[in-house]
């Protein structure tokens, strides 16, 4: 794995690795090094030295905050020598950090991830008010669910496209559906090119559709969708070649679906809220009666559960969550 060392005037080194972090989860052979007031270069150039001492790799990335600042210099420096396996790229942000952390588990090469880090870190650069940004083609409204290079609406009825069956890359139950740790970790390591939010609730709040359409990360189409037509498009074999991951709100509509006839194999828990009435089983997760229910009823149906905010993490043992919310809601 091509390890990545961070360095910034500042703490700015260390706060963007703590951000980076919380979304996509604690990392190997990911250092950072900064350079306070009262440092100099040399000080500075010992802090790189540590930092890459601790590394079990000879492939390494550095991204630093800016070009020609004393801690591009000093990683400069460093490179002398190993320019064949390590590379610099300056102009950090968090976009970019994640990206890079991404590549590396599909990449051994730091000068492959340096390439390929540079549209992230461009596209995470967006202006509000949106008519401030530069102009752009217009999004594909999320109330209409298309097929490139047509809209489905375009194509005949009965029409198979590829294999006829849409692929369902991650199916995930997350309270804050299109959020971060989605939108990056998620969508990295599982490539969708749509991310389906499927809930009658949201489908009918104009303010929520909208965030979830300014949340969607770059390269990928967001749309939001009631129950009964994700079964739909499920069925619909316009939909052949689509990589889709699809949001539900909570695990109620996961049941609504196969009762409508969907079909799903696996689904991600990443995070249900606490509210009153129910347990913490995890960090991130809370149950109460209907919720256990409803999980231990799709595990009858033969769903399989994967329990975890972001691919890092370990999975957590459904079943033992279960026990513990039914022993936990009977004391209460």
């Amino acid at each position: 794995m091509v390890g990545i060392i961070l360095a910034s005037h500042g703490h700015f080194a260390e706060g963007i690795k703590e951000s980076a972090q919380m979304i996509f989860g604690e990392q190997e052979n990911f250092e950072s090094a900064i350079l306070l007031p009262s440092m100099g270069p040399d000080d500075l150039k010992k802090e790189l030295e540590a930092c890459i001492n601790k590394m079990d790799t000879d492939q390494i990335l550095f991204l630093v905050d800016l070009w020609g600042g004393t801690p591009f210099n000093q990683t400069s420096n460093l490179l002398e020598g190993h320019e064949d396996k390590w590379a610099i790229v300056a102009g950090m942000n968090l976009p970019m950090v994640i990206e890079a952390l991404s590549e590396r588990f599909s990449n051994e090469s730091s000068h492959e991830i340096a390439k390929a880090i540079i549209g992230s870190a461009k596209e995470g650069i967006k202006i509000k008010p949106e008519d401030l940004n530069p102009k752009e083609d217009e999004k594909i409204s999320n109330n209409e669910i298309s097929t490139s290079p047509q809209a489905v609406g375009a194509i005949p009825e009965g029409t198979v496209i590829g294999n006829g069956k849409i692929d369902i890359v991650l199916a995930r139950v997350d309270t804050r559906l299109l959020h971060g740790q989605v939108a990056t970790t998620w969508t990295k390591t599982t490539k969708p090119d749509r991310i389906i939010v499927v809930s009658d609730a949201v489908s009918k709040d104009e303010l929520r559709k909208s965030m979830v359409m300014e949340a969607e990360p770059p390269g990928v189409k967001a749309h939001v969708v009631p129950v009964w037509k994700m079964k739909e498009i499920l069925e619909d074999p316009r939909f052949g070649n689509t990589r889709a991951m699809l949001l539900f709100e909570k695990p109620q509509d996961v049941l609504q679906l196969l009762d409508l006839g969907g079909q799903l194999e696996k689904v991600n828990i990443g995070s249900m809220a606490y509210s009153e009435g129910k347990v913490n089983l995890t960090s991130a997760v809370s149950a109460n009666e209907d919720d256990v229910k409803t999980l231990e009823e799709l595990i009858s149906r033969g769903i399989k559960f994967d329990v975890r905010k972001v691919p890092s993490d370990k999975s957590e043992n459904i079943d033992n969550m279960l026990s513990k919310a039914k022993t936990q809601l009977k004391m209460n």
